[in-house]
């Protein structure tokens, strides 16, 4: 049934048209759909339907509640907007322009979709000013916001809400809330009690392929509610009814959800209220028809002065927040801004690289031979005291990752002074809340998870390394040495998986050395993410000498050379490069000269000098690559020709020494290929 405020604008009631500024807020959402339509017409593709239904909640919130300044875009203490529903990008875009960012000209609107253009087909983070993050995978910006949510309430802690004191909006549809990660997501974050976290639910009723009940029965506001929620329903085209409900959620003690009824399209007479509004251009005489019935009698991309400036003046309310949270910040004591600056910066500690490097010569003293999982908490031992920005957490898996150190207590509802984050069983959930935790700025996130569970962190991933963003993600129990959990837990296909994601450095460090190593690379690196998969098993030091230089910053280099010219180099990363220290020494002892090269990073390698590539390959006639996985990505390094010691099947549950032997990973089993091979 159609609501008084939609009534007024199906009978044709003129919307307040003047040269001065307007004050009518139809005029004002009816800016957005226009541009919205105009904008798919001219591109001939998108999705107006969202944009059009959702006018009248982006114009109240916009325009009266979000806490931003366009002339100070990347204001610490803004508001967070996430679009979830990432199709519906023109609605974001459109009040971008509005608003007065600067870079969002009604030329780029003109460009929607078009190769170069800052409007995109879904948002894309680092594309224009005011796109928090890059949406469009629906769900995932749910779990971002939870992130950013969390990141919030984390640095309100350590510097005041005097310098941070902000909310995360949210806008989704009931895409995002089918996906399975947002159940993780607004799970954890009831559990934590995320006051200044607001979802506002495009409930329109409408999914491509139809009216909802063909797929959901389900009830939100119950389904929120049980995860600790508050939650509401209200008319999504009723701007004050949309105004008094974020306020009241505003003063909620922990997370609200605002369900928008809305009408999909809406002001488009023939197609309002169906999927043939959601991701087609409307066609010329559907917007003829549109604005009529809106009362929008302007050109394509005009909009009237009055209304411009209104939105304008929507932009500007925050300036004098913006301005008053400049003298507070330059009112803190020099140590404590320093600092502040220094993490939104994205600066390590001046201390840092002094520290690792103090750190491997005591390895290189003392080196212990210990699991890559263990290596790793060491390291982090070392580099939590220094870098206090580091956010830890784990999958209900911290005493397998050993991502846990003496300076990462829990964060807890009710306490977020400390600095390590349980997430429970919620892969999903805890790679996207990093991603947004890292778009909020302030901290550098890490997780724990076992190898094979990337897979249900693997979407946040690959967003993580389209957005370039530093997250860490350590991966442990990565490969068929985890031993008798089997095939279902021991990864096989996972590292060259992972290695096929552009902009994601992928570490198997080989001792404890390598192991501090990536860490200082994967922390170093600000704008590409990182795994680092570690060994649930035991592992000799493979480096025995102390390096002032990062050799895993090369990718990959050589850990043993020969006395005589090689005739065998071995490629190996991770828990193999021992197997591979051991067959060189039998290979010397049969008069055939070997080296061996630790291949802790396929892409940093890439990354090197033709010569230093060619240099690091070498001119032996054998060689062999070894890695408890699959070959692929392999023979970038080794050549097609060369021999490949790995998986080609799936594992099996035994003792992890019995599972080598079973699948021919072994030194004997190295020094017979290359043997076999110099023989022919």
């Amino acid at each position: 049934m159609a609501t008084d405020t939609q009534n007024s604008q199906k009978n044709g009631d003129t919307p307040e048209r003047t040269d001065t500024i307007c004050t009518n807020h139809n005029s004002l959402a009816n800016a957005i759909r226009a541009l919205s339509m105009d904008a798919v017409q001219a591109a001939k593709s998108g999705h107006p339907g969202l944009p059009m239904g959702a006018a009248d909640i982006a114009t109240v919130l916009f325009t009266r509640f979000i806490k931003l300044d366009p002339k100070k875009p990347n204001w610490p203490d803004r508001d967070r907007f996430i679009l979830s529903a990432g199709h519906g990008s023109m609605l974001l875009y459109s009040c971008l322009h509005l608003l007065g960012y600067e870079d969002m000209t009604i030329e780029e609107l003109k460009n929607f979709r078009q190769f170069g253009a800052k409007t995109a087909g879904h948002p894309e983070y680092g594309h224009a000013t005011g796109i928090e993050t890059t949406t469009g995978p629906l769900g995932q910006g749910i779990g971002n916001a939870v992130g950013m949510a969390i990141a919030e309430r984390l640095l309100a802690t350590r510097f005041g809400d005097d310098i941070v004191d902000h909310y995360t909006y949210v806008l989704c549809g009931d895409g995002d809330l089918m996906e399975g990660i947002s159940h993780e997501a607004i799970s954890l974050a009831g559990h934590l009690k995320l006051s200044k976290l607001i979802v506002l639910f495009d409930d329109n009723n409408i999914s491509i392929d139809g009216p909802l009940d063909l797929t959901e029965s389900g009830d939100q506001l119950a389904r929120f509610k049980a995860a600790g929620w508050n939650a509401s329903r209200i008319d999504g085209h009723d701007p004050e009814a949309i105004a008094n409900e974020i306020a009241a959620a505003k003063l909620n003690s922990g997370p609200s959800l605002i369900a928008c009824k809305t009408i999909i399209g809406f002001g488009a007479p023939n197609k309002q209220g169906t999927s043939g509004v959601h991701g087609a251009p409307l066609g010329e005489a559907e917007i003829a028809a549109a604005r009529k019935q809106l009362g929008w009698d302007h050109e394509p991309f005009e909009i009237p002065s009055g209304i411009r400036d209104a939105w304008r003046l929507g932009g500007l309310k925050s300036a004098k927040a913006s301005r008053s949270w400049q003298e507070r910040l330059e009112g803190l004591d020099a140590d404590t801004r320093a600092e502040f600056e220094r993490r939104t910066r994205g600066d390590l500690p001046a201390s840092f690289a002094g520290a690792i490097e103090a750190y491997k010569q005591e390895l290189a003293d003392n080196p212990p031979t210990i699991a890559t999982r263990k290596s790793s908490q060491a390291a982090l031992t070392v580099i939590n005291a220094i870098v206090p920005e580091t956010i830890a957490g784990s999958a209900d898996l911290t005493g397998s990752n050993n991502t846990n150190t003496v300076d990462t207590l829990p964060i807890t509802p009710d306490d977020f002074s400390g600095r390590f984050i349980h997430y429970g069983i919620r892969e999903h959930a805890m790679a996207a809340a990093m991603n947004g935790m890292a778009l909020h700025g302030g901290l550098i996130p890490y997780s724990g998870g076992f190898l094979i569970f990337a897979d249900y962190c693997r979407p946040s991933i690959r967003l993580a390394a389209l957005m370039n963003l530093r997250v860490i993600h350590v991966l442990t129990h990565d490969s068929i040495g985890l031993g008798e959990d089997g095939p279902t837990h021991q990864p096989v296909e996972h590292l060259a998986s992972l290695r096929a994601i552009p902009n994601l450095n992928v570490f198997r460090p080989a001792d404890a050395t390598e192991t501090a190593e990536c860490w200082q690379l994967a922390l170093e690196s600000k704008n590409t993410p990182s795994v680092i998969a570690l060994t649930r098993q035991d592992l000799k030091p493979a480096r025995l000498d102390f390096s002032a230089r990062n050799l895993c910053a090369l990718g990959a280099y050589e850990v043993r050379g020969a006395n005589d010219e090689a005739v065998v180099t071995l490629f190996a990363s991770g828990s193999e490069v021992e197997l591979a220290i051991e067959a060189k020494a039998m290979l010397d002892k049969a008069g055939k000269p070997t080296r061996v090269v630790s291949v802790p990073c396929f892409e940093l390698f890439a990354q090197q000098s033709a010569e230093y590539r060619k240099s690091i390959i070498g001119s032996a006639g054998v060689h062999i690559g070894i890695e408890a996985a699959i070959r692929m990505g392999w023979d970038q390094i080794i050549g097609s020709d060369a021999i490949f010691i790995g998986m080609s099947t799936f594992g099996a549950s035994a003792p992890y020494k019995e599972l080598y032997q079973h699948f021919g990973i072994t030194a004997q089993a190295v020094v017979d290929a290359a043997i076999s091979q110099l023989e022919k």
